[in-house]
């Protein structure tokens, strides 16, 4: 599937995630250079080894790739079932980019499958309405309030 930019995209697999990593590991270091604190931040991250293979498994994250078969952009995604009195929620954990179009049309790619498959709501990072797309989507705030407990030391 390609889009406006030259990029094109596709369902995530189990064999992007070495790329994947590297690429939302590449990006960080930009941030982040000091070694030590890399890797704690990236033990944190949401890119992890772990969290990419369980993605990986779902089906419902994209990745971007450029006119070289480069990765430049994904998001991780996976349905919930039941949230908040949804049937069916995809819930867009991480989107990276390395453009603000590319990023804008991993978010289109992500709210076009999940109306095309009877999703009834997506939920997404806050930062996400601040960019431009060819039809607009309709952002809502999260419909009740949410606390969240650690349960961890």
């Amino acid at each position: 599937m390609s889009m406006n930019n030259g990029a094109s995209y596709r369902i995530a697999q189990a064999e992007d995630l070495d790329q994947i990593y590297s690429y939302a590991e590449t990006a960080l270091k930009k941030q982040i250079p000091d070694e030590m604190e890399l890797m704690m931040t990236v033990w944190e991250s949401r890119f992890r080894k772990e969290a990419l293979e369980h993605y990986m498994k779902l089906g419902w994250s994209f990745i971007a790739k450029n006119s070289n078969g480069k990765i430049c952009g994904f998001f991780l995604g996976q349905p919930l079932l039941f949230f908040q009195a949804q049937t069916q929620t995809l819930w867009v954990e991480y989107i990276l980019a390395d453009t603000i179009e590319i990023k804008s049309e991993l978010v289109e790619i992500a709210y076009k499958l999940s109306r095309d498959k009877h999703i009834q709501q997506v939920l997404f990072p806050e930062d996400v309405q601040n960019l431009k797309f060819e039809k607009p989507i309709p952002f809502q705030k999260i419909k009740d309030p949410i606390v969240w407990a650690k349960t961890t030391k």
